[in-house]
């Protein structure tokens, strides 16, 4: 299995406060890796590293043999890094079909099989971003991400705040596309569904990684300790 990213000593902040010291994490080509901790602990500012939205302090951020270090975030994104943000944001005046189209990149995601994994978008393919549910937004922002045709899907706490039945709807849809081999690093609290899809979960505790393996093998006790359930 090839490395497709590699994360190593990773240090990042936001002006004098620095909030990530000490971050180390991979993810192999058709890897479903968590990325877990408390509030506070790092794990949003990672992706915004990652992402190249804040600036690299030390350490090194390399995705498919490319140092993102240098990179704006605009080319980062073209080297397949597909971004699911905390918070949605859809573009709420455009239609669903228009969100979908305007991240269009070639590749083998289209809008057929984005409505195909999401059939509600196909339902509401003509109405505006803003007058869906959280639960359909979030389904258009997994769409939207899936039409860039990234190499790696990173998805920001996708089912925060969600109903329970559409929470199911996106766990779901998580393991379909890793059943389709796609490469994914995921944020999220819910311990027992990252168990279900998860190949391995990093954890990070007051800006360092602390623990990591296989989802089935955090201990009831360092759950407790480290993720506070």
């Amino acid at each position: 299995m090839s490395r497709l990213l590699e994360i190593a000593g990773l240090q990042a902040g936001y002006g004098a406060v620095q909030a990530l010291f000490d971050v180390d994490l991979t993810v192999d080509q058709g890897e479903v890796v968590a990325l877990m901790g408390r509030n506070g602990m790092g794990k949003t500012t990672t992706i915004r590293t990652l992402c190249r939205l804040l600036p690299i302090r030390s350490g090194t951020i390399r995705f498919a043999g490319t140092d993102l270090g240098p990179l704006p975030a605009h080319r980062a994104a073209r080297l397949g890094l597909g971004l699911v943000p905390e918070g949605r944001r859809c573009f709420a005046p455009l239609t669903v079909a228009e969100n979908l189209i305007v991240a269009a990149r070639p590749g083998p995601w289209d809008r057929d099989r984005v409505e195909a994994l999401f059939p509600r978008l196909a339902e509401r393919r003509r109405q505006p971003a803003a007058t869906l549910s959280g639960g359909e937004q979030q389904m258009l922002a997994i769409g939207r991400a899936l039409m860039t045709n990234p190499r790696l899907l990173i998805l920001d706490e996708a089912t925060e705040g969600l109903a329970p039945v559409v929470r199911q709807e996106i766990w779901s849809a998580i393991a379909a596309l890793k059943g389709q081999g796609l490469s994914i690093l995921l944020v999220d609290k819910s311990l027992r569904e990252i168990r279900a899809v998860a190949d391995r979960a990093v954890v990070l505790e007051r800006g360092c990684s602390i623990w990591s393996g296989r989802p089935a093998s955090l201990t009831a006790e360092e759950a407790d300790r480290y993720l506070g359930v």
